[in-house]
């Protein structure tokens, strides 16, 4: 048994490590698969190949197992021990992310607040997205603070209505059907003049596979036919409840599919158990598919909503995002990341404007 310690970096700027808790092992055995050699892993690093070399053959001491193998005239592969522990990693790191996100999101609000008292606050409750990291970036530079805790769609709104939180992010195909099941559930949630929308995005939705798509799969129709092992979103998220919605469709249950054990708890996850073999296919974004270098089937365009109470709009912090969400700058790191355009980016929308879910009769 090996225990794990955590620690955390405090350091001035804005630009992170794309992986929220690192280990220089697991960095090594990536860029000796990515590489083929202890040498090219070396110079991807920025490191001496003595060092590469010595941390191999430390760390090889300390788990008592091989890590590399190789053979006369071929390149450097990794062990099946260090290719087990390198996925295994991986996918922790994919189904941790919101967990890990949560606790950096505490840590960041605490030292925003105490380098830059006057720098503003949103406490963000929303759907999985990789364009919400994005925009957090772009935010730093109006003094904004985006504090974002990732959980379903229907939590997320939830939280919001609870009070726990200022903002909330949810998902809805393009032009949702008015008796489809995202009108089932949140008609209940969001109530016409009390909720305001924000505009921030479209983005692509579909199959994530292995390179080559090699079960040839192009909808769920095709992928109950095949009973390709399906890795899937958890109930009461916004991607589970297009996977509902699709199959409804297809006139299909989600028997129909050959579902894998664990749901997983966001689209870097699923694209994870995905690139490891662990699963055939699963329902994400464009950009959790290319992350892993998978490829992509896109299926559905779905609009992604941000949604406040009517009596925040105009205070300090929402008024700075809006101004953040309507600039060139967003406008440009959105269209940079693959799926995703901009959308009425920063306009106030109603609800009943953007919904087809309720009629009013007007007023005589």
């Amino acid at each position: 048994m090996h225990s794990i310690e955590l620690h955390y970096t405090l350091r001035a700027g804005t630009n992170r490590n794309k992986a929220l808790v690192s280990h220089p092992l697991i960095g090594l055995l990536q860029a000796v698969a990515l590489e083929g050699s202890i040498s090219g892993a070396a110079r991807r690093l920025g490191v001496s190949y003595r060092h590469a070399w010595g941390e191999l053959k430390r760390w090889e001491q300390e788990l008592g197992e091989e890590l590399i193998v190789w053979g006369k005239g071929q390149s450097a592969r990794l062990t099946e021990f260090a290719d087990k522990l390198m996925w295994a990693e991986r996918q922790t790191q994919a189904r941790l992310a919101p967990q890990i996100a949560a606790l950096q999101a505490d840590l960041e609000r605490t030292f925003a607040m105490a380098f830059d008292p006057e720098a503003h606050v949103v406490t963000l409750y929303a759907s999985h997205d990789d364009a919400l990291v994005q925009l957090q970036e772009v935010a730093v530079s109006q003094r904004l603070h985006l504090d974002i805790r990732f959980c379903g769609s229907v939590d997320a709104i939830r939280a919001l209505n609870e009070g726990r939180c200022t903002l909330a992010g949810f998902h809805t195909r393009e032009r949702p059907a008015r008796q489809s099941l995202s009108a089932q559930q949140y008609r209940g949630l969001l109530k016409p003049g009390q909720h305001k929308l924000l505009g921030f995005a479209h983005r692509q939705q579909g199959l994530m596979v292995a390179p080559g798509n090699p079960l040839r799969l192009t909808d769920l129709a095709s992928v109950a036919d095949r009973q390709a092992r399906h890795a899937q979103r958890a109930l009461g998220t916004g991607t589970r409840l297009l996977q509902d919605e699709l199959l409804h469709e297809a006139g299909l249950s989600g028997q129909a599919l050959h579902v894998l054990p664990q749901d997983e708890p966001s689209h870097a996850a699923c694209a994870a158990r995905v690139a490891s073999g662990q699963a055939d296919v699963a329902l994400g974004i464009a950009s959790a598919a290319q992350a892993q270098g998978l490829d992509f089937v896109p299926l559905v365009t779905e609009t992604y909503h941000l949604v406040c109470l009517k009596a925040a709009l105009d205070t300090p912090a929402m008024l700075a995002l809006r101004q953040v969400l309507g600039s060139e700058t967003w406008q440009r790191t959105l269209l940079g990341v693959m799926g995703y355009r901009p959308h009425a980016s920063g306009e106030v929308q109603s609800l009943s404007q953007t919904f087809p879910w309720w009629t009013f009769k007007p007023r005589t």
